[in-house]
């Protein structure tokens, strides 16, 4: 017998790394090993503390700006992108870098700067200040990447010839709100061109589903990631907008508030794209010293996406 209460775990799948990130930790551990401590990472690699600790324990020196970094040493940009300004002055400086953005992303940019040469005006609809935002606008000269945060956004926009637009997203948001925001764009201006295949990627389009598929069962949510990550963030926000009205965001089993899942039988648990398993089953871990633990998994979609390191971590040194 036990005095544990039953609680059931219902773990949504998929979760937790996404073919991007597992890429861009492999190029810093790879470029580790090929030229030694230190490598510099322009930026965290990932948002995740986790694992940039540990990668910060191998001898991975993480800086904001290219200046906080000597020429002489290898740097890496990370899986969010750059501003094209970035790789030019690691070029002028004769540094040997390494660009770790996402492929994904990288599709962003490469559908950007063809809109571009076609004389079209982008909009991008992402988060001001994020990473992503930033390396995406940053393709462009200035002046030629709009902003748009909200469906309010759209409505203030100012933009050179409504008959000459196309839109670009970032890559890790919420697949509602941003039809939402589309949907208001092409009202507003019926002429404008969208990306071929949506810019929001498999992986964060995959959590929201399985996140959706668990919510009507689940008293209360947690997502493992880091409050900086972006398409952590919209998990949580999608438990909600779902009906769960305890959803929280916590960076491993020691942030996990218990007062406030006392009387709780069910929890959902899932991770962002940039958060280990290893935080998963620590949570889980957590959960069976404190409740009588059943676990089922909430599968909704089998990922099978990789993607290679670039071919220079891949030759003999």
């Amino acid at each position: 017998m036990t005095d544990k209460p039953p609680l059931t775990l219902l773990l949504a799948a998929p979760r937790g790394f996404c073919a991007g990130v597992d890429r861009a930790i492999k190029i810093v551990e790879l470029a580790l090993q090929k030229w030694g401590a230190p490598v510099y990472v322009r930026h965290e690699i990932v948002h995740n503390r986790y694992v940039v600790d540990g990668l910060r324990a191998k001898g991975a020196v993480f800086v904001e700006e290219l200046d906080d970094c000597p020429d002489d040493r290898p740097v890496i940009f990370s899986a969010h992108g750059v501003p094209k300004a970035v790789p030019a002055e690691a070029a002028r400086r004769q540094m040997l870098y390494v660009d770790a953005t996402c492929p994904l992303v990288s599709k962003v940019h490469i559908e950007a700067e063809r809109h571009h040469a076609n004389g079209l005006q982008m909009i991008m609809i992402g988060h001001a200040g994020h990473p992503e935002t930033e390396g995406t606008m940053g393709q462009l000269p200035q002046g030629e990447v709009l902003l748009v945060e909200t469906v309010a956004d759209v409505a203030r926009l100012d933009v050179r010839d409504p008959e000459r637009l196309a839109f670009i997203t970032q890559t890790t948001l919420s697949v509602d709100d941003t039809a939402e925001i589309v949907a208001a764009l092409q009202a507003r201006f019926p002429a404008i061109v969208g990306p071929h295949k949506e810019d929001i990627c498999y992986a964060t389009t995959n959590r929201q589903e399985a996140v959706k598929a668990i919510a009507p069962r689940i008293d209360a949510l947690l997502v493992i990631g880091a409050p900086n990550s972006s398409n952590s963030q919209r998990l949580v926000e999608v438990g909600r907008a779902r009906g769960c009205a305890y959803a929280q965001l916590v960076q491993r089993a020691t942030d996990i508030d218990w007062r406030a899942l006392s009387g709780v039988r069910a929890v959902g648990i899932t991770a962002g794209a940039s958060a280990p398993e290893e935080l998963v089953n620590e949570v889980i871990d957590a959960f069976r010293a404190r409740f009588e633990t059943s676990v089922e998994v909430v599968e909704t979609a089998r990922e099978r996406v990789e993607f290679k390191v670039p071919r220079v971590l891949r030759e003999p040194a």
